[in-house]
């Protein structure tokens, strides 16, 4: 389960930050997580909630932010909406397509005390 390594990356850069902007608790973590990045939201949740006992994250609550695939045909030079990384173009058919976002994870905003 990579959920797990991606949650310990989020608890270490929370614990960092927290060193440096001097906080003690985060109450809250809002997630960004892209349709295209091989992330399982439940595994995600059940992770973190393992990984942050024992931190300045324990007993916060995740929120995650869903992020739509997103991809620009070469063909005719539309950005469509994709769910897989093979998606073809909805509008021309043509295959492949560049993808500009939906693979991203990313710390979004933090609430803390």
């Amino acid at each position: 389960m990579h959920e797990m390594s991606l949650c310990e990356g989020v608890v270490q850069l929370i614990e960092d930050q927290s060193r440096t902007q001097n906080f003690s608790k985060v109450k809250t973590v809002w997630l960004e997580i892209g349709a295209l990045a091989g992330v399982e939201k439940e595994a995600m949740r059940f992770s973190f909630a393992a990984v942050a006992r024992d931190t300045v994250a324990e007993g916060s609550k995740l929120e995650i932010i869903d992020v739509p695939g997103l991809a620009r045909c070469p063909a005719c030079a539309r950005d469509v909406q994709v769910s897989a990384r093979y998606d073809d173009c909805p509008d021309c058919g043509h295959y492949p397509l560049d993808i500009i976002a939906g693979e991203e994870m990313r710390i979004k905003e933090l609430e803390v005390q």
